[in-house]
């Protein structure tokens, strides 16, 4: 898994070895939740394509703890799975098109 870590005001990613996680090795769940832990509103969150739920619970407490977060649409999307889990659960700010979401980043539309 890839989590993100603080040391005062250094992030750095570590890696380490751990149990599925959402059938899952690494999981989109376990990052999202360290960058909430670790970056709160520091962050920005964005969730696209894939199958199944990983990442919709993570990307959630990213949003709770303060940070922007976006979802590509279903339109733009192979598999609407991730995407479509994170909007229902609340998780998701924005839902914009696959051809919107870097310009909205680089503009701090968020």
């Amino acid at each position: 898994h890839m989590l993100l870590k603080r040391n005062g005001a250094q992030y750095h990613v570590e890696i380490v070895d751990g149990p599925l996680v959402n059938r899952h090795r690494p999981s989109v769940d376990v990052l999202f939740r360290s960058v909430a832990r670790f970056a709160g509103r520091n962050a920005l969150g964005v969730i696209m394509t894939g199958m199944g739920d990983d990442g919709a619970r993570g990307l959630k407490e990213m949003r709770e703890a303060g940070a922007a977060t976006i979802a590509q649409d279903e339109a733009s999307c192979v598999v609407f799975g991730m995407p479509r889990e994170a909007i229902k659960l609340g998780a998701v700010e924005q839902v914009l098109p696959l051809s919107q979401i870097a310009a909205a980043l680089v503009a701090g539309e968020h």
